[in-house]
């Protein structure tokens, strides 16, 4: 039934599909679908504005208009529907025979030393890479220095594979075009469940870029997690811009 009550209201010609308000909805009713983010189904927002504060243009607003009710029943039904969707994706691979996972040996130092030096061996451990096809179950986790990268940072950062893969398991994704909300499920659940020894935090300089740290930032605060955080910033011409601890 349709009331008058608040709800989100997006104004899309001043989102820039960052994805910063995505993580901030607990109910997930917000998403990014086509580079902007889309209020899911009114039934879904609860109208408290959580998400208002982390909006950098200031896209979100609070409205009153006739909507149908909030419904937290339907919000329970489709968090529960949303994560057992991806689980049996990261099981399964999402189906593709490429993405089960493996463990590799990384090239040794003295291999590395007998490589053409325009041609550095490949330091990565492990398959696959991106956050959403690695289940926080994966045997590679338990005990690792982590990486979470993204996507860009592959072909602007020269050095990656010397400088952040070596020694490290990497999970890497784009925050703007993936779905936020289950990249903090994802951590979060890592985070609790997995002993890490260190996490590194790999992003460009961009806007839409940022929303990684906050994803990780706020895993990592629903987990209670006490583990070192690297965070590194990239520029779009591969020079590091800022590298500190939190």
């Amino acid at each position: 039934m349709k009331i008058m009550r608040k709800i989100i209201q997006i104004d899309e010609e001043l989102c820039t599909g960052c994805g910063e308000c995505v993580p901030d909805c607990a109910e997930g009713s917000l998403q990014i679908i086509d580079g902007k983010a889309k209020l899911v189904s009114d039934n879904l927002c609860d109208g408290l504005g959580a998400c208002l504060g982390s909006c950098p243009t200031g896209a979100l607003k609070v409205i009153e208009r006739e909507a149908e009710e909030f419904d937290e029943a339907a919000v329970e039904k489709f968090l529960a529907d949303k994560n057992k969707k991806e689980s049996s994706q990261s099981q399964s691979g999402g189906g593709c025979p490429s993405a089960q996972l493996k463990t590799m040996q990384p090239i040794t130092p003295c291999q590395a030393a007998n490589e053409p030096t325009s041609q550095p061996g490949c330091a990565l451990s492990h398959w696959p890479v991106q956050i959403r096809l690695i289940p926080p179950t994966a045997p590679f986790l338990e005990n690792c220095d982590l990486l979470i990268a993204a996507d860009c940072t592959a072909v602007s950062y020269g050095g990656l594979q010397q400088d952040f893969i070596a020694g490290r398991v990497v999970m890497m994704g784009c925050p703007k075009f993936d779905d936020q909300q289950m990249y903090v499920d994802r951590f979060t659940e890592l985070f609790k469940t997995r002993k890490l020894n260190s996490v590194t935090i790999l992003i460009m300089e961009v806007p839409c870029c940022s929303t990684m740290l906050q994803i990780v930032k706020k895993a990592y605060t629903d987990a209670g997690a006490t583990v070192t955080v690297r965070q590194v910033v990239v520029s779009t011409q591969g020079a590091i811009l800022d590298d500190k601890n939190w």
